[in-house]
């Protein structure tokens, strides 16, 4: 199946190039590059694993600890590659495996390590396990590897339960027979294209440890694991007795998500890794209920590091992210674990465009809002995340203060959600806009052929040529501000900070010698000046032994 030689080039070792540095993960800020949209090497219009391989320079100047790839496999790119067809090849629009093979090699070199997206929840519907199944017919023993099921009603015209999908509509499609009869239901709680497996299954088990064993062989560093909360189903598959089920999600435990019965696979995989030299790691994808489930997903003989969604979705407000931040660290000190920061992603909007929009309106928006309030804060809220206790992920563009592409023609959008109609609000496609290098030139120095996504005219200016050596610019913010937190005793790992006594909608926390002040607020505040500033997100100024903190604005002092 695979569409390049499926033996992996000459393995690589991650520890002989890759500059030792004991629990390197615990503070490690991660770089997440969505290869289709990072930089592309064939004039296609489509980014690729060259592309990135020959900016790698340009992330190890930024300052950043490793980078996550999202996911290049075969695949008929139904969800933009999270729709596996084949884990051990590449698909042909990304390279192949020797482009893998020097992507690795060239970023420990450079000192970078890599981590590579898993997608075990479900494969793609041309996997070859799927296409058999299909073709083999009712009673096939490969549709035991994923949830294949008799319909209700008087001739099974109705879907096995309620469960709806994530992407909208139900959860279940029926297949059409060898014989050419309307015939079972297979379950995919994402697009139709992305059956789920069943993980009861023994060789569904077998064959993931292989694929991990296959890339770890290959030097990356470790995995991001797509809907690590999903793979166990509760048993029986029972219905869950309601209707728009996307509003309960991350308020209650469902029947296919955050089932106890994950952990038992981690523990598996967890044994794998430890096997292997140079600290790989493990990074879930969990959206569970509460930041304690998460937790588990993290206990010392499971994964490495979990995404803190509840972080994400905290507004820019000075009280709520005091909770989120206490209730994070609370949950992850008991495990001992590193909490983790985000403010965006290839799934969400990006925060400076939230931002720049009232509170509670979600994490996909299709507002530009104002525009500068939400650099602003954007700048102010990068400041406060890369001051916290753990580990920070940074999506890519968002230190060129990118905004969301909010006007895209509904012709030229390409997110399954979109197209499912009652799903998510399917404006995925806005964060996902090839990022610019050079003020002019085709596609701003993404590639020779334009992009996959129509660019928004202005997008030179924000463009990494137009912000490189001008100082205030967010790209120079974030070059500063990752060096200082690489070079200051006080930041990066730890699992507590020392809250102050401030105004309200002023949040600030001391570690050591260091002192961070966040005004979320919409206007100037005067503060104790904590000591020397290393860094400020906006403009401040100081007299006698006073600081005034502008309006959405960041400042990191040290006494030492």
């Amino acid at each position: 199946m695979s569409q390049q030689p499926s033996a992996a080039p000459a393995p690589t070792s991650a520890v002989a190039t890759v500059s030792e540095r004991h629990d390197w993960w615990r503070d490690a800020v991660i770089y997440q590059v969505y290869p289709r949209s990072f930089a592309d090497s064939n004039g296609d219009g489509m980014g690729d694993l060259e592309g990135v391989r020959t900016r790698l320079p340009y992330l190890r100047d930024l300052g950043v600890d490793a980078v996550w790839l999202s996911p290049f496999y075969a695949s008929p790119q139904a969800d933009a590659g999270y729709d596996v067809a084949d884990y051990r090849a590449v698909d042909p629009m990304f390279g192949t495996l020797l482009d893998a093979d020097a992507l690795i090699r060239d970023a420990h070199a450079l000192g970078l390590r890599i981590i590579v997206d898993l997608v075990p929840n479900h494969s793609s519907d041309q996997y070859d396990w799927f296409k058999r199944a299909l073709a083999e017919g009712p009673g096939s023993p490969l549709r035991d590897r994923y949830h294949f099921r008799p319909g209700k009603g008087k001739n099974g015209e109705l879907p096995p339960n309620d469960w709806e999908s994530i992407f909208g509509g139900p959860a279940w499609t029926r297949v059409t027979e060898p014989d050419g009869t309307p015939g079972e239901w297979y379950l995919h709680l994402f697009a139709p294209e992305q059956p789920d497996f069943n993980w009861e299954h023994p060789a569904v088990g077998d064959e993931f440890r292989s694929i991990l064993r296959f890339w770890l062989d290959m030097g990356v560093d470790g995995f991001r694991i797509d809907v690590a909360h999903g793979m166990v189903k509760a048993e029986g598959l029972p219905d869950l007795g309601s209707h728009e089920q996307l509003k309960l999600l991350g308020n209650d435990v469902m029947p296919f998500f955050d089932q106890d019965g994950v952990h038992a696979i981690y523990r598996q995989w967890r044994r794998i890794l430890d096997e292997y030299s140079g600290e790989r790691i493990f990074v879930a994808e969990a959206w569970t209920p509460t930041v304690e489930r998460t937790a588990n997903y993290v206990r010392p003989d499971e994964l490495h590091q979990a995404f803190n969604f509840q972080y994400l979705g905290t507004h820019w407000d000075a009280e709520e992210l005091r909770t989120v931040i206490d209730r994070t660290l609370d949950a992850m000190r008991p495990v001992g674990a590193p909490a983790t920061w985000v403010l965006s992603n290839h799934d969400v909007t990006r925060h400076a465009t939230r931002f720049a929009n009232p509170a509670g309106l979600g994490t996909q928006i299709r507002l530009a809002g104002d525009r500068a309030l939400g650099l602003r804060r954007a700048r102010a809220a990068t400041l406060l995340m890369l001051a916290l206790p753990g580990s920070a992920y940074v999506y890519q563009g968002e230190e060129l203060g990118l905004p969301d592409v909010v006007d895209l023609p509904d012709e030229v959008r390409q997110d399954p959600a979109y197209f499912r109609g009652a799903g998510q609000d399917g404006f995925r496609d806005g964060c996902r806009v090839p990022i610019p290098w050079t003020r002019e030139g085709s596609s701003y120095g993404f590639g020779d052929g334009g992009s996959w996504l129509p660019q928004p005219a202005g997008w030179g200016e924000l463009s990494v040529e137009a912000q490189t050596g001008t100082p205030g610019s967010t790209l120079e913010l974030y070059r500063e501000a990752l060096a200082v937190r690489r070079s200051t005793a006080d930041l990066g790992a730890g699992d507590a900070v020392e809250w102050l006594r401030a105004p309200e909608g002023v949040a600030a926390f001391r570690r050591g010698d260091f002192v961070c002040v966040a005004n979320t607020t919409g206007e100037s505040v005067a503060l104790p000046a904590y000591g020397r500033v290393l860094l400020a997100s906006g403009e401040i100024t100081e007299t006698a032994g006073e600081a005034k903190v502008p309006a959405d604005t960041t400042v990191w002092w040290t006494r030492a």
